[in-house]
């Protein structure tokens, strides 16, 4: 079977607490680990998208909607819808890891990077629909 969940395809998450929510694929995992022996992926994804942002907002209320809240998690490949959309994880690679996993202070470090680096990209106007709420 072919691989095609690799690093920067993006997926929905379709079970759980983040389902519907769109998730990009940071570290693919298809034979599993040891902590988790089963097909795996650890995600980035955004946990609440940005609001839309009109001509007339003012400076400070645009830089209020365009916040994004993400969310890093190891989640099992049953679970993953995957689109044919990419998107390039070069800038947060880093900082997301198996180990990065383990501890929540880890977590949320790597959170704010990948916080910063989502802002960057919808804030230049790239993968648009990356950054739209699914409606369904």
């Amino acid at each position: 079977m072919a691989k095609f969940l690799k690093a920067g395809k993006v997926a929905v998450v379709i079970r759980g607490r983040y389902a519907g929510k769109k998730v990009v694929i940071v570290n693919a995992h298809d034979e599993g680990t040891k902590s988790h022996n089963f097909p795996h992926a650890i995600v980035a994804g955004i946990e609440r998208y940005p609001l839309k942002v009109t001509k007339k907002h003012g400076a400070k209320k645009v830089a209020k909607r365009t916040k994004i809240k993400p969310f890093v998690k190891v989640i099992n490949y049953n679970h993953l819808l995957p689109t044919r959309y990419t998107l390039d994880v070069e800038s947060f690679k880093n900082a997301v890891s198996k180990e990065t996993m383990e501890q929540p202070s880890q977590r949320e470090e790597a959170k704010k990077v990948i916080k910063k680096a989502l802002e960057e990209r919808h804030q230049a106007g790239k993968n648009q629909w990356f950054f739209s709420k699914l409606r369904f």
